[in-house]
């Protein structure tokens, strides 16, 4: 019988987790992920933050083009 290959050769050292992946830290994925969700959020808001911005602009003009010149939001009191 012939004896497996497992021994090293002469100047290099064996190696004693063969099929192992290098441990890897947890917090790196997760900090990818939440930056991520952050850029998200941002994005998201300021899209909101258009859309009225943009909604009260073209409420504005629809008033102003129909010829009213009282076309300023009043808002109740309090």
């Amino acid at each position: 019988m012939s004896k497996p290959e497992s021994r090293s050769k002469p100047g290099e050292e064996p190696n004693p987790r063969p099929n192992r992946q290098p441990e890897r830290q947890s917090g790196g994925d997760r900090r990818g992920a939440i930056a991520g969700l952050i850029i998200a959020v941002v994005i998201l808001g300021v899209g909101w933050w258009l859309a009225r911005d943009l909604t009260a602009a073209s409420k504005m003009q629809d008033c102003l083009m129909s010829g009213r010149s009282n076309c300023n939001v009043i808002e109740p009191a309090r």
